[in-house]
């Protein structure tokens, strides 16, 4: 693998999670020297994660992540799925933002922002449940916080559109792919004992490779043609194979 930017995204840290899978993937990206982006639920009341017992050091530990150096994004306010939009980022059909109009969805971010920091922690990230958000998503985020990054979307690398940084996420799992800034997106509750081997095979190759959020929203790069074609290319993949 040639030299190219690589980040780790861990989604749906909340007050009821999976305790023990995030110990182990904590545990695990200490070994590798690894400090990921985290999407912390404000409010979480996702029925899926309601099998989770309550979490009272839940806020302690994203303050150690912090100390560690890990990034915090807010993501989204409650998780919970109430629109049956894909918004510009269609990677599902289902979303808590799009096609929500601007008041509803500001409303959210306040809340969830408010709700964060009121726990001593300010998010410089965005990225929606479910990777939906639409236009009025980003007008609210405008309106409502100082945040300008969002981790989503599928191009090359990092590129600048109306005043946001886009921090472009392409997988699901790590793997070899051709762009120059690579996202993987895990599930730390979901995760089985593969998802863990697999992760820490491609830690040992290519630890050097990981990089935080910081390193690299400065990138001053315009959204261009080839991203286009890239993110044509892959939802296109995306509805033959669903």
């Amino acid at each position: 693998m040639r030299k190219k930017r690589l980040v780790l995204r861990l989604d749906d840290a909340a007050q009821r999670m999976d305790t023990d899978k995030w110990k182990c993937m904590e545990d695990l990206l200490d070994k590798y020297h690894i400090k990921p982006l985290v999407g912390v639920i404000p409010d979480c009341q996702d029925p899926l994660m309601e099998k989770y017992p309550e979490d009272e050091f839940f806020w302690d530990k994203v303050h150690v992540w912090i100390e560690k150096g890990w990034s915090i994004a807010l993501h989204g306010y409650r998780h919970v799925y109430d629109s049956r939009d894909g918004g510009i980022n269609p990677v599902n059909q289902y979303s808590e933002f799009a096609g929500h109009s601007c008041e509803l969805q500001a409303d959210r971010i306040s809340k969830g922002l408010k709700i964060l920091k009121s726990k001593g922690i300010e998010p410089k990230v965005f990225f929606a449940p479910g990777h939906t958000f639409d236009e009025n998503t980003l007008k609210a985020l405008e309106l409502k916080s100082a945040i300008r990054i969002i981790s989503d979307t599928f191009a090359w690398d990092v590129y600048q559109k109306g005043g946001f940084t886009f921090i472009p996420q392409q997988s699901g799992k790590v793997r070899k792919l051709p762009c120059a800034t690579i996202t993987y997106c895990y599930h730390p509750n979901t995760m089985d004992e593969d998802s863990f081997f697999d992760l820490e095979c491609f830690l040992k190759k290519y630890s050097r490779l990981f990089c935080q959020i910081e390193e690299i929203s400065g990138i001053k790069r315009k959204y261009s043609m080839l991203d286009r074609l890239l993110s044509v290319a892959y939802f296109m993949r995306r509805k033959i194979h669903h």
